[in-house]
């Protein structure tokens, strides 16, 4: 029997070519869609998911109260790890995190750059990032170990069989390879990790401290097995002021492996969501595409009905049940399914590529897992029945005396689920409109923010080899020459923060107060390399004040949060040396140009310096002042090669996740609508088809053609702005929800997106309709009036 319905759903199939088409092409985009969702989402809950004692791994978070706020923080002391080992029997494991970026890596003659990290000997049997060479347990036991991967090994040796083998480490420090590890997989926090060195080394080199109050280094730990995760949260809370002797009010807590990506939002220090809200956002929405879908094969299915009425009559009349018959369609729908689903399947495949490219992720399908196929079956039999439950149990619904008189047509009741089916749709179609578009405005409201500096003609590199030695003479060659304005040293690029504390004090401070400074070092020229503007005060000059190597300037809201009249001359402490406050320059964005600026003071040259800034001559090409840059770090630098970076480049990255958000939403937006105006456009033409007597009619009574247009068009208007009425606020709550709140610095969300989302999709909707609404105006009455 069910051989039987499949072959009479391809015979229908084949008869009705055109609707075929039409069905199975908006199902397949539809379920093409909602795959690539499923596949994103997929890859971001699988985030460190592959490690086989991932239920018993944590990373230690921070807690401190900061004038009644709980401020969190997942950054630690380096002596925390061997505390929480050598305390707590029940943490088997433990190991610091610490990734000290690009490095460069010299084997024989060969010189190159590897991200590099130190962690503590257990990290590789915590963690699973099998060795292909040597052993977990040994690799990383002596200071001068280290262990690389594969590509890293290749790229330095040309073969991965390099155990034994020596590796110059910033051209000073001999380490031994005594492990390759498989390449770090894309869907874990730790895939720029080129080569691991053990923490002892960094004992060596005597850059491993055991302040307590200095929160540096990312802790890791291992519980026992059957240890309990609530006991030993609440035994570690405050080990830090323990040993800090009651001085520190920080509080300890341990994050699940599982929550390490998905849960990074922290409120008043509770957990509250994070990238897990837009993935929730994004599993709806491929939810809403594939019901969409559905929706629309419903219509297209329902409105050939005319063309199956005589069928079912036929065969109800020679004796099938109504059950006989919804199993028939849903077996049509079901085969239909499948056809759409591998058209599905097809399209995913050419479009993961670029997918991948612009999430910046690796998602793929690995088609030899039966689980995979046994997934994917399933969406398209459930997927097939979704679609085809409406259909077949409305056309095995018709009354065969009804049918055969040709009386079974209701086209003109007020309400009907084909009407509400299409009002869904547009809905949703709408609704995700004013996402994409709140987005995008999201995304504008950022990039228009001032950002307080000049970013034009401005490089910035790492103070690496023997830059810092000989730093004085590349200054001095690069302001001579001509091919720099001027030339500063900072602690971190102007894009960057890397350093915050509570702990500075000035005159007339409540004690009990505890603000968050960011802290940036610069010498002499920042404020004008940097392009600031001065409130008041001056910028750093070494040379006309040697005074200025303890000098500071603040940002405006640091002014504000020190309370400060006339902040110049002021002294500001840490750590029991006094800086004088010499300038004051407008706030600009260090971080995020989403959030809000944080009090930041700029310490003189007695502080450390990372990074170099330069602020290349205007009236030099880009590639003219680069190629003389270059000659001049190459001469004083020759070992090390000359790598730097555009500052607006690195500015524009602030604003890369909110634009794959965009672009995502806006791709799905047009898909969402595409399959939408399949469904108007189906049902207009099963309106047109059920009132051509009646247009016949008024034609002959001297109806014109424009009246007879704007009658068919106007039931859809009204579904179009029915749709609206339910969309904003749906929409409005969505966004507020899973995007805005992801933001502190947010656009407002004004009446016009609504009106420019609403207006749009109506005018589409007219267009759609149109065709079969002038076409209908324009027949021939008497075609239409004739009996057969």
């Amino acid at each position: 029997m069910i051989r039987h319905y499949f072959k009479i759903a391809k015979r229908n199939l084949w008869r009705n070519k055109g609707y075929s088409v039409l069905n199975i092409g908006g199902l397949a985009i539809g379920m093409a869609a909602a795959i690539l969702i499923l596949l994103w989402i997929q890859n971001e809950v699988s985030f460190d998911r592959f490690h086989t004692k991932r239920d018993r791994l944590h990373m230690v978070g921070t807690n401190v109260d900061l004038n009644g706020e709980i401020n969190t923080m997942f950054l630690t002391p380096k002596p925390l790890a061997p505390a929480l080992k050598a305390e707590f029997p029940e943490i088997v494991n433990v190991s610091r995190y610490s990734d000290v970026g690009k490095m460069l890596l010299t084997a024989d003659s060969k010189k190159l750059k590897g991200h590099g990290v130190f962690v503590d000997s257990a990290f590789l049997q915590m963690f699973d990032f099998p060795l292909v060479r040597g052993s977990e347990k040994q690799a990383l036991v002596n200071p001068t170990d280290i262990v690389i991967t594969e590509s890293l090994a290749k790229r330095l040796f040309g073969s991965d069989d390099v155990i034994g083998k020596t590796v110059k480490l910033e051209n000073a420090d001999p380490a031994i390879i005594t492990g390759v590890m498989k390449d770090t997989p894309k869907n874990t926090r730790f895939n720029e990790a080129e080569f691991f060195m053990p923490w002892s080394y960094m004992e060596k080199k005597g850059e491993s401290d055991e302040h307590w109050g200095n929160n540096t280094v990312i802790t890791y730990l291992e519980l026992a097995p059957g240890a309990s995760f609530a006991t030993i949260n609440s035994k570690i809370q405050d080990i830090t002021t323990k040993h800090l002797e009651g001085k520190g009010d920080s509080k300890l807590f341990l994050q699940a492996l599982p929550d390490w990506w998905l849960y990074t939002k922290f409120v008043n220090g509770e957990m509250v969501g994070g990238k897990i809200d837009m993935v929730k956002a994004y599993l709806y929405i491929a939810g809403f595409i594939l019901l969409i879908a559905c929706i629309n094969f419903m219509n297209l299915s329902t409105a050939s009905s005319e063309k199956r009425a005589k069928e079912v009559g036929v065969r109800k009349v020679a004796g099938a049940y109504r059950y006989s018959l919804i199993l028939q369609f849903l077996c049509e729908a079901i085969m239909m399914a499948f056809i759409a689903g591998a058209l599905a399947l097809l399209m995913v495949w050419l479009c993961l590529p670029a997918f991948n490219e612009l999430l910046d992720r690796k998602v793929m399908i690995d088609f030899t897992q039966p689980v995979f196929w046994i997934s994917f079956f399933g969406f398209i039999l459930i997927t097939g029945l979704l679609a085809g439950s409406y259909p077949a149990f409305f056309l095995s619904s018709f009354q065969p005396a009804k049918v055969l008189k040709g009386t079974f047509k209701n086209s003109n009741a007020t309400f009907s689920p084909r009407r509400l089916l299409v009002a869904i749709q547009f809905t949703v179609a709408i609704a995700l409109v004013i996402c994409t578009l709140i987005i995008q405005r999201q995304l504008e409201f950022g990039r228009d923010r001032e950002n307080g500096y000049n970013k034009n003609n401005l490089i910035y590199l790492y103070e690496e080899g023997a830059i810092k030695k000989n730093m004085a003479l590349i200054k001095h060659e690069l302001l001579s020459s001509g091919v720099a304005e001027s030339v500063t040293r900072t602690s971190s690029p102007l894009t960057e923060n890397w350093s915050s504390t509570w702990g500075f004090g000035w005159q007339g401070k409540d004690q009990n107060d505890k603000i968050i400074f960011d802290i940036i070092s610069a010498d002499d020229q920042f404020v004008k390399t940097a392009g600031l503007s001065l409130v008041s005060g001056r910028d750093f000059d070494i040379q006309k004040y040697a005074s200025d190597s303890a000098a500071v300037i603040l940002n405006e809201s640091a002014v504000k949060a020190m309370g400060f009249k006339d902040p110049l001359g002021q002294l500001v402490q840490q750590h029991g040396r006094d800086w004088k406050v010499v300038g004051v320059v407008k706030d600009f964005i260090l971080n995020s140009p989403f959030e809000a600026i944080p009090p930041m003071v700029i310490l003189g040259a007695k502080g450390w310096f990372n990074i170099v800034h330069i602020k290349f001559n205007p009236s030099l090409t880009t590639s003219a002042a680069l190629e003389r840059t270059e000659a001049i770090f190459k001469k004083y630098n020759s070992e090390y090669p000359f790598e730097y970076t555009f500052l607006d480049e690195a500015y524009a990255q602030k604003f890369t996740d909110t634009q794959r958000y965009g672009v995502l939403a806006g791709l799905f937006t047009m898909i969402t609508i595409t399959i939408s105006c399949l469904g108007l456009f189906a049902l207009s033409a099963f309106m047109a088809e059920n009132r051509k007597k009646e247009i016949g009619i008024r034609k002959v009574l001297g109806a014109s053609v424009f009246s007879i247009a704007r009658l068919l068009s106007l039931e859809f208007v009204i579904l179009v702005l029915v749709s609206c009425l339910i969309a904003f606020p749906i929409s409005y709550l969505f966004t507020e929800r899973f995007f805005l709140q992801m933001y502190t610095y947010r656009v407002p969300i004004g009446w016009s997106v609504f009106v420019l989302s609403g207006t749009g999709i109506l005018v589409l909707a007219l267009i759609t309709v149109s065709t079969h609404a002038i076409k209908a105006a324009l027949s021939n009455p008497v075609t239409s009036l004739k009996d057969e």
